[in-house]
């Protein structure tokens, strides 16, 4: 895609947008160990103190309250400049990058007006300054009004974006308690890393890490080192307990480049007169285009009748593989109509503040977005009325736009599972020196402009309750594997889509319920931006 070279008021970020071959937006949060936002650090298992800022140096730059000037004035001016022909960095200070922070937000950010400005040369980091240009105003339920507000190290976040590399073990954990009694088990693995080779499996918790008890032990250094390596190539012994015997099991965890597969286990699952198509979908990055394609391939060769999704643990990614996703749910009818409309701050009611191009829906479409396959390939249309969705509080963002986008256009989304998390909001991640910055720029809504679902998607009977959709409340099983049709959430949409009742689903489920961990609370521990919708501006 092409900028508009002659927006001149879109100057700030003509720069920045064209050195920047992926953009992103739609709200996330990164899944600290306290439940918290953070930057490119790794999360922490306790609560952390941040430090007090402190004055830093000072350079030729003078502040004026209320005078904020162009970012591209002050953009790759960086206290460490990488070096290399990409790169336009030249040296410069923290002061430097602190203007270039405090002007892109006052220019994008969705709720510029309640911004303080701050001194750029009295806040000692651009990560503290950062932290600090953002509202703090509460939603009416009492929650901080901007709760995704985060900054990530570029290189990582392209491997990551693009590839879906990062560096890990090749398993995701769903926290339950982060504090003492801590207690932290096994969600899913990924095919053909050290985790899967190792054969950890669903359910089991962390006994201990590198000698130090995980459930008691104090020596929380120790255990996020080992957690959240940081570099390839560490090797962390790890002890993990089978919470239903109390065996344990040791396994010796080498750090590696992860590449995450987003799409497993598809399957068709005869159920009744239906014909149920079933997969787990765990990241809107790029390279779940091919594999969601070819699932659906596989799903209209079979005659499936119902869906199945299951995205209890995805916290979102590419927009564009959420609309790709609802399209082919959709179908033919559907294509052409809006899938989410973006709502900038009072500055741009009519122009992208970030492209210069003028605003204009997101629509469902019959083509492929053209990330690794394609733009001109078709897709396979399923033409369903109606999509189970296996949901949980890790469902954010390009995970809930899927769902909004598709009651949009009449399509009965029924979810099974929890309260989802409550993104409607967005971003573009623009690089500096380095970081890139994610500050919410936009609210997404759908073909009828609904978007108000700060407090996510509830099904009935859920603790936390928010926008109520058809379906069934059911905690996490990890007793049994992700897929299994006897799985708590996947047995209830299937007795469901059956019978149509929540009670019938639920005496179901609870007659299997014999394990301790058939019932879990808990939140998958997940990068940052995995918790969240990209968008991209060029290509």
């Amino acid at each position: 895609m092409q900028l508009l070279k002659n927006a001149v008021l879109w100057r700030p970020l003509m720069a920045t947008c064209l050195r920047r071959m992926v953009l992103l937006c739609l709200t996330v949060t990164l899944v600290s160990c306290d439940g918290g936002s953070s930057g490119p650090k790794v999360p922490q298992v306790p609560i952390s103190e941040t430090p007090p800022s402190t004055p830093t140096d000072t350079t030729d730059l003078a502040w004026v309250e209320g005078e904020y000037g162009a970012a591209i004035d002050y953009e790759a001016s960086c206290q460490n400049p990488r070096v290399g022909s990409e790169f336009l960095d030249e040296q410069g200070t923290v002061v430097d990058e602190n203007f270039w922070i405090r002007a892109y937000s006052f220019d994008t950010y969705l709720w510029f007006d309640e911004i303080d400005d701050v001194d750029p040369d009295s806040v000692s980091s651009t990560d503290a300054y950062f932290d600090i240009m953002k509202t703090f105003a509460l939603s009416p339920s009492g929650k901080p009004k901007d709760k995704f507000h985060f900054t990530y190290d570029t290189e990582d976040w392209e491997k990551l974006s693009q590839s879906g590399i990062s560096a890990g073990y090749g398993v995701e954990f769903l926290r339950v308690r982060s504090s003492p009694p801590r207690q932290w088990l096994v969600a899913y693995t990924e095919p053909n890393t050290p985790a899967g080779d190792a054969g950890l499996l669903r359910g089991w918790e962390i006994a201990s890490v590198d000698g130090v008890d995980f459930k008691e032990g104090s020596d929380t250094d120790v255990l996020n080192a080992a957690l959240f390596p940081g570099s390839i190539g560490e090797v962390h012994q790890f002890v993990f307990r089978d919470v239903a015997s109390g065996e344990t099991s040791a396994a010796d965890l080498t750090s590696q480049e992860i590449t995450s597969t987003p799409v497993q286990s598809v399957k068709a699952i005869p159920s009744g007169d239906n014909k149920v198509g079933y997969l787990l979908f765990n990241d809107h990055i790029a390279t779940a285009e091919a594999q969601l394609i070819e699932a659906f391939e596989g799903f209209k060769t079979q005659g499936i009748t119902e869906l199945v999704l299951d995205m209890r643990y995805n916290g979102g990614g590419y927009l564009d593989i959420a609309r790709m996703l609802a399209s082919m749910v959709a179908g033919e009818e559907a294509v052409g109509q809006t899938f989410s409309e973006l709502k900038f701050n009072s500055k741009y009611p009519t122009q992208n503040p970030i492209t210069g191009r003028t605003l204009s829906p997101s629509r469902f479409a019959s083509t492929a977005p053209g990330f690794v396959v394609s733009s001109d390939t078709d897709l396979p249309l399923l033409n369903l009325d109606r999509v189970v969705v296996i949901s949980g509080s890790g469902t954010c963002s390009a995970s809930e736009a899927v769902i909004n986008g598709l009651r949009g256009v009449g399509v009965e989304v029924i979810l099974i599972g929890d309260t989802t998390c409550g993104k409607p909001f967005g971003f573009y991640g623009i690089d500096n020196c380095g970081t890139t910055y994610f500050t919410i720029q936009f609210k997404g809504v759908n073909a009828i402009g609904y978007g108000d679902y700060t407090d996510g998607f509830s099904p009935p009977g859920a603790e936390n309750v928010g926008i109520e959709v058809e379906g069934c409340a059911v905690d996490d099983d990890l007793s049994q594997a992700l897929g299994n049709p006897d799985e708590a959430r996947l047995a209830t949409a299937l007795e469901y889509l059956t019978s149509g009742s929540c009670e019938a689903s639920s005496a179901a489920v609870n007659a299997k319920r014999r394990h301790p961990l058939s019932s879990v609370r808990g939140q998958v521990v997940k990068a940052e931006p995995l918790t969240g919708s990209i968008l991209r501006a060029l290509k």
